[in-house]
């Protein structure tokens, strides 16, 4: 499903601008800059994800609750809300308010997901 509130350049300025406040943050800091050594690659890899997810480019090319698992044991409830304010003060300061809206949408479901798909590794792994 696209969303016709969406476009390529919206995704061009959030991610960068989201993921630079991510990196300057607290908690989220140093558990990015642990976990990502080339981050101009990264940054082209998330926008691809979000042009998947936004737009149904098909971009993406990835396997994101694999790539989230091996860094489990920073993946906590905290760190998750965390990035999820950011997206939302983010999203709403760079786009409009549908597209925002659109964008907070997603990341909620996505950030859901991710924390399922992890938490199902750590029950099998503790079996």
């Amino acid at each position: 499903m696209t969303d016709h509130a969406v476009t390529e350049e919206d995704i061009a300025r959030l991610v960068p601008t989201f993921y630079e406040r991510i990196r300057r943050d607290d908690l989220l800091g140093p558990i990015f800059d642990g976990a990502i050594k080339d981050w101009p690659h990264h940054l082209a890899k998330l926008q691809d994800f979000w042009s998947s997810v936004m737009l149904t480019s098909g971009r993406y090319k990835g396997q994101p609750v694999a790539a989230h698992v091996r860094h489990e044991q920073q993946m906590s409830k905290e760190a998750f809300t965390r990035w999820l304010a950011i997206w939302a003060e983010t999203s709403r300061e760079l786009l409009s308010a549908e597209a925002a809206a659109a964008f907070q949408d997603r990341a909620a479901r996505i950030a859901e997901s991710l924390q399922l798909g992890i938490q199902f590794f750590r029950d099998r792994k503790a079996a």
